[in-house]
């Protein structure tokens, strides 16, 4: 199964690709979608522009059957939780050509499903990514954040199946 997982953020949005079969796990590519600073009006529209044809792009040439994106966390301002909202929206958006199923993880469920805490800091969960996919080259923070969705995505899925086999 090959699973997109996604970082959305207004500036810069990772993304991370894995193949899986849900006990093994590995690195197909990822990266950030830098998306520069811009002075117009319609800076806002342009930047989710950048990132809908991005994931669009990343969609097309890899082919994942999966995707999981990291869900939006609310905490002090709400300003910035409507722009990674959109930001989120826009990568999704990018899905939709391509007929994937589309999952989505709080942050603290990707933490646990990587490093084994849902507290875990920005470090551990590069640490564990680049462990758990047997990466020797350091990764983007926001790169790794998008494959640790993957991987929690990987694992989510594959406890489910497992789940309605017992059951069936």
């Amino acid at each position: 199964m090959r699973i997109l997982g996604i970082d959305p953020g207004s500036r810069r949005t990772g993304y991370g690709i894995i193949d899986s079969d849900g006990q093994q796990s590995r690195h197909v590519a990822s990266g950030v979608l830098q998306v520069q600073r811009l002075a117009r009006s319609d800076a806002a529209a342009e930047r989710l522009r950048v990132i809908f044809a991005g994931i669009g792009e990343v969609m097309h040439t890899y082919a994942p059957q999966e995707m999981a994106v990291e869900r939006v966390f609310v905490a002090r301002n709400p300003d910035s939780a409507l722009k990674l909202g959109q930001a989120r929206a826009a990568a999704i958006c990018a899905s939709f050509a391509a007929d994937v199923v589309v999952a989505d993880y709080a942050a603290r469920e990707v933490k646990l499903a990587v490093v084994g805490k849902g507290g875990a800091s920005k470090d551990q969960v590069q640490h564990m990514v680049a462990v758990l996919l047997n990466l020797r080259e350091s990764l983007q923070e926001d790169a790794a954040d998008a494959l640790g969705v993957a991987l929690c995505h990987a694992h989510s899925r594959a406890a489910q199946v497992r789940l309605a086999e017992a059951g069936a």
